[in-house]
């Protein structure tokens, strides 16, 4: 995102600005063309009646003030020239108003689009910088902010032109005239210059602020269990308002800015029409001009006072779609992108051999969680990962999913380099099932299918090895209740099978169970072993476990210390010769049989 310490000058800021606006208009040049062309054809009607009003006063009132002629037919002709003229206006108002609404919101959603979609290709690193509140206020008001500028640009655009053609006539009546005018507008125009500079600075802090309560009401509501349970209601309530107070300030500080600019930006056109009638008058006595010429140059600038205004907002817009892009901008230009190449996945129905070498990883520079990691998987075996709290379980598997690239060395899936893989492919061989189970607030066979997956006996299967199906016949409508978000309306283990089931449905080469089935009672984790062990499912199985029997039925495991592989052997051989290793086994089997004696009464 943008470096808040980075102050760019007022000109830095308007070229940012229309090289952005640039850019939204070639993503939809035609609405941007009609709405140019509806502006066009309402600034047209206000000279075109200025003129034709002017044209009235010398031919058709004159005579018939100063000569008592009748007005005859030209009283009538003059009436519908004007309705003529105001249809003109009406059509051209409805056309701008139409093509910039559709080019505001379109282009709206086309940021919104791209966000997500360079979010999802962005690495997890990146996401570990930043908070979710921040990003989702990036994808909501900054990327709502960052397009302000389209609703009045066609009509900036156009009362941009009116002005030109103001000036232009003005200066073809009376030389003097013209100069008084010209002098007002480069006044008008210094002081919203001015305005553009200052609202960049407010809003810069505004989009930040947007953030922080965002941030902070995200936080209070994602951890609302933690917040009732420890009685912290106030606390939290407090510190959003400390937050949404700040912003509120920043609001207001926008609002008497922009209401002292209006002030000033509106009092000059009316002054300048005083000016221009006083000296207009004495270019009359010097026959320089006649009435018609005042009357039409006095109307023009009657007509001004709103075109005035909009160049300014137009301006103002400008600068705050500016604040509000840099913070896109830093969404969009991040350059921490995976890597994909194009391999494409198989299902040739058969386990996959898994292999690393000289594998190491860090999450900050020169604090290694990983090193040396060599490690060779024999497909369709199930291999256990142990070891202490803290040694790098977790992230082993991570990398083995491809969720992280090492720092250093290679992971291969039958030899091909899982950074080799074109995107999305490599998910359709490996499937990974975290510590923490996370459900879309979706039914249950949504949840598993995601969408990819629409077959309910596929569905059904998948269910049924996951040991979810007993609890799913027994919701409200079965596989199609909705279980809330994050799957709130389920119990913990529940959403564990419901995530292995989505994972198992997908018939994966390769199965990473990150402590996967932690939450699931010990007696239906064994049954959903079992069905595992005599599913037709070719899968490579990579666990890590913690639970004496699920780690008994791997066929090897890899015992893991300090962000090392110690030894890869069976259990019994790690128990012969890994004193931490049966130290840690020791401590696994008082817990469970802790917790056993819990569940059936029997003191600790």
């Amino acid at each position: 995102m943008a470096d808040p310490s980075d102050n760019p000058t007022l000109r830095a800021v308007l070229a940012t600005g229309f090289r952005l606006v640039g850019r939204y208009i070639s993503w939809h040049p035609v609405a941007f063309g009609l709405a140019v062309l509806g502006a066009g054809m309402f600034a047209s009607a206000i000279i075109g009646a200025a003129l034709f009003v002017g044209s009235i006063a010398d031919t058709v009132l004159r005579p018939i003030i100063e000569e008592g002629e009748p007005a005859g037919n030209r009283a009538i002709v003059a009436g519908l020239a004007l309705l003529g003229i105001a249809t003109w206006k009406a059509t051209g108002i409805v056309v701008r108003r139409t093509a910039a609404g559709y080019l505001q919101y379109r282009t709206q959603a086309d940021v919104r689009q791209r966000l997500v979609d360079k979010q999802l290709s962005l690495t997890l690193a990146w996401y570990q910088q930043r908070s979710v509140g921040d990003l989702l206020a990036v994808s909501d008001a900054d990327a709502q902010g960052a397009t302000f500028v389209l609703a009045p640009l066609p009509y900036g655009a156009a009362a941009a032109a009116l002005l030109l053609g103001t000036m232009v006539m003005v200066f073809f009546v009376d030389l003097t005239l013209g100069i008084i005018v010209l002098f007002s507008l480069v006044v008008v125009l210094a002081v919203n210059l001015w305005g553009s500079w200052q609202m960049f600075q407010a809003y810069e802090r505004i989009q930040a602020r947007r953030g922080d309560v965002s941030d902070t009401a995200h936080e209070s509501f994602d951890g609302a269990l933690t917040v009732k349970a420890l009685g912290r209601e106030d606390y939290e309530t407090s510190r959003l308002e400390a937050k949404s107070q700040a912003l509120r300030d920043e609001l207001v500080t926008v609002g008497v800015l922009r209401g002292n600019l209006r002030a000033i930006v509106d009092t000059l056109p009316p002054l300048t029409s005083v000016v221009v009638l006083v000296v207009g008058a004495f270019r009359y006595d010097a026959g320089a001009v006649s009435p018609g010429d005042l009357v039409a140059i006095t109307y023009l600038l009657s007509q001004l006072m709103f075109p005035i205004r909009l160049v300014g907002f137009v301006l103002w817009e400008i600068a705050a779609s500016v604040a509000a892009w840099r913070r896109v901008g830093g969404v969009l230009d991040s350059d921490e992108v995976q890597q994909h190449g194009i391999l494409e996945g198989t299902s040739d129905g058969s386990g996959a051999d898994l292999s690393t070498d000289a594998v190491a990883f860090s999450y900050e520079p020169g604090q290694e969680i990983l090193s040396d990691i060599d490690l060779t998987i024999e497909p369709g075996t199930t291999i256990a990962i142990v070891g202490p709290t803290g040694s790098g379980k977790s992230t082993l598997v991570m990398l083995l999913a491809r969720l992280w690239d090492p720092i250093s060395g290679v992971i291969t899936l039958d030899a091909r380099d899982l950074r080799d893989f074109a995107p999305s492919e490599l998910p359709t061989e490996v499937s990974f099932v975290g510590q923490e189970a996370f459900l879309f607030d979706d039914s249950v066979s949504g949840n598993i299918g995601l969408g990819i997956i629409t077959e309910g006996a596929v569905i059904k299967e998948a269910a049924d090895l996951a040991a979810a199906t007993e609890f799913i016949d027994l919701l409200p409508n079965g596989f199609a209740t909705k279980v809330g978000e994050r799957g709130a309306s389920l119990s913990g283990g529940q959403r564990q099978r419901i995530a292995l089931a989505r994972a198992l449905a997908r018939r994966p080469r390769l199965l990473i169970l990150d402590d996967a089935t932690s939450a699931v009672d010990p007696s239906v984790e064994s049954r959903i072993q079992a069905a595992l062990s005599s599913s037709n499912m070719p899968a490579t199985v990579v666990l890590v476990a913690y639970r004496p029997s699920s780690i008994r039925l791997a066929d090897s495991i890899v015992y893991v210390e300090d962000g090392r592989i110690v030894a890869h052997a069976t259990h019994d051989e790690l128990m012969r010769t890994q004193p931490g290793y049966s130290r840690l086994m020791l401590a696994y089997e008082r817990d469970a049989e802790g917790r056993a004696g819990n569940v059936s009464g029997a003191p600790l």
